[in-house]
């Protein structure tokens, strides 16, 4: 029965909260509670004089504070997301004292990034700070994943019976040598030693990885994962990776890979999109088409030549090269796209599909072993557009 009693009381209080009852309903922390989400979620009849957020850099900080303490990280994010889109409130973030009691997550480095050109010069460090925090959990998040599932499908030396000692792999030496146990000895005798053979590989016979990142302004969450990814697989020995973001204009970011807050801070988020300059540009550095991954991150909404995009893409594919179009590359992996070309291109026989930062390690995996992304897509429940 107190079981029971409890659940409606707490029933009762979440109606409360939700309705916006009269303060007398409320205890002293839901007061703060519904005070702190009538500040940003009520129109200001319903306000009755209490007070919004305004645009004050110290009452924005305390209003931070009281959502902190109330919700987890995650629900901080969006409240704090809402907060900005719905007041205004970037300008703020120009101050580093307030910048930095923000809770950092995609959506701010965004932010920042698109505000470069105008952070002064007080804010740049804090603003770093803010990006290189983000940068760590993101690559701790998706580095050792791709490590080691991209990092065991990379075309590989061949394997010998007779490697030098540094070369022995000594997981398999020893499940080929089970048969030899010598229990008196309590040890496997290696008769048979396996290993990788020793082998010098120039640039141009390794894969070829080209991340072609639209960075219109909707696409900005997928720049950041995008950034950090090409980083992760620059770091991989067997790959040769080169990053390009576009807009109007491309910017070939794969110089500044060793730092991925450089190559965030050498992002101009915004402006309109020319997808058929930017593939042009990837078909001049493309040196061996068999070899040749181009992975185009874009919501396909062509600002140039439409025509002559889908034409490219086809001579690309044509050509040799291994073309996959990702919508989006964001957490819920679920796009707004220009339905017509993510048709077209889709009857190219090109995958086309949205994808989660954390999905993009087995799809590089499926993609440089040559298995069928369409079966991989599949077992991931990932909807491909079909072709027109």
């Amino acid at each position: 029965m107190t079981q029971i009693a409890n659940d409606e009381k707490e029933r009762l209080r979440r109606w409360r909260l939700a309705l916006g009852e009269e303060s007398s309903q409320l205890s002293e922390k839901d007061q703060r509670l519904s005070a702190a989400l009538g500040a940003l979620y009520e129109s200001r009849s319903q306000r009755k004089g209490r007070g919004g957020l305004g645009a004050s850099a110290p009452r924005v900080s305390r209003w931070l504070g009281d959502i902190r303490e109330f919700f987890p990280t995650p629900t901080v994010q969006i409240i704090q997301k809402d907060a900005f889109e719905r007041l205004n409130l970037k300008s703020l973030m120009l101050e580093p004292e307030f910048l930095s009691t923000l809770e950092a997550d995609v959506h701010l480095v965004a932010d920042l990034i698109s505000l470069r050109s105008a952070i002064p010069e007080k804010t740049k460090e804090t603003a770093r700070m803010v990006v290189r925090k983000v940068v760590n959990e993101l690559l701790t998040r998706l580095e050792h994943k791709t490590v080691e599932i991209v990092g065991g499908a990379i075309n590989r030396s061949q394997r010998t019976r007779r490697p030098r000692h540094a070369n022995i792999d000594w997981g398999r030496t020893i499940l080929a040598n089970l048969r030899h146990f010598q229990h008196e000895h309590r040890t496997v005798v290696p008769e048979t030693l396996i290993g990788h053979q020793r082998r010098t590989r120039t640039r141009a016979s390794l894969d070829h990885v080209m991340l072609c990142v639209d960075q219109s302004g909707s696409m900005a969450s997928s720049v950041v994962y995008a950034s950090i990814f090409a980083a992760v697989l620059a770091s991989l020995p067997g790959l040769a990776i080169q990053l390009i973001c576009f807009d109007t204009a491309i910017v070939d970011l794969t110089e500044q890979l060793k730092d991925p807050v450089d190559v965030l801070f050498g992002v101009q988020l915004g402006g309109g999109t020319d997808i058929n300059a930017a593939l042009a540009y990837c078909e001049q550095h493309i040196e061996q088409p068999s070899k040749t991954h181009l992975i185009l991150i874009s919501d396909l909404y062509e600002g140039g030549n439409a025509e002559a995009m889908l034409a490219r893409v086809a001579s690309l594919k044509q050509s040799g090269v291994k073309v996959i179009v990702l919508l989006a590359l964001s957490d819920d992996g679920h796009p707004a796209y220009n339905n017509e070309h993510a048709a077209k291109i889709a009857a190219m026989h090109c995958p086309v599909f949205g994808c989660t930062p954390d999905q993009l390690p087995d799809l590089m995996a499926v993609a440089l072993t040559g298995r069928d992304i369409e079966q991989w897509a599949a077992s991931k429940n990932i909807a491909l557009v079909r072709g027109a």
